[in-house]
């Protein structure tokens, strides 16, 4: 049977950040540490980045079969040696990962910098296997690429480093640091 079908992300994205804004709403309501001013901001801020990053590396997902369905071996989708086609086209990808760099300490403000660059290092992996599964599992064509993983991770560390710039000025410091911290409680 040939067929292709295409999900596209607003059918998946979509939802989530409907639950995501009532899960904020219920949090909000209930006066959640962490769930009033900056912080909720900053976790609305990280939703829709989240979001941003799944729609342009996932979607739309394509479903291929039959005749339709691309019969590249799987393994012929990989690139495995770094830097061997480096080039231009691996910046969208260290901007893609600059605000993760930057918000995870202000999520998390006792994270170092080798827990970021880290967390961005196996974020970036989940999203290089999950293509490769999507490949095996759809016959989507999206390529798993070494550079994706280094320009990606590149990215995490610049954005964790411009956050620490910020943050030695006297006014961002004081901004950044009502984003971050959550809210006092009322007694």
């Amino acid at each position: 049977m040939d067929f292709q079908f295409k999900i596209p992300a607003v059918a998946a994205l979509g939802p989530a950040l409907l639950a995501f804004a009532l899960v904020a709403l219920v949090r909000h309501r209930r006066d959640a540490p962490g769930w009033r001013g900056g912080p909720l901001l900053l976790r609305s801020a990280t939703a829709l980045y989240a979001t941003a990053v799944l729609s342009l590396t996932f979607f739309p997902l394509w479903i291929y079969g039959g005749a339709y369905r691309n019969e590249t071996e799987w393994i012929g989708q990989i690139q495995p040696i770094p830097l061997l086609t480096a080039d231009i086209t691996m910046v969208p990808n260290v901007i893609m990962f600059l605000p993760l760099g930057f918000l995870l300490p202000l999520l998390r403000p006792r994270i170092t910098r080798g827990r970021t660059v880290l967390a961005c290092a196996l974020i970036s992996l989940a999203i290089e296997v999950t293509q490769l599964l999507q490949f095996i599992a759809f016959a989507n064509g999206r390529a798993v690429d070494i550079n994706d993983l280094i320009a990606n991770t590149l990215g995490g560390f610049l954005g964790y480093m411009t956050l620490r710039a910020a943050q030695r000025a006297t006014t961002t410091r004081a901004a950044l640091e009502r984003v971050s911290s959550p809210a006092p409680t009322a007694s």
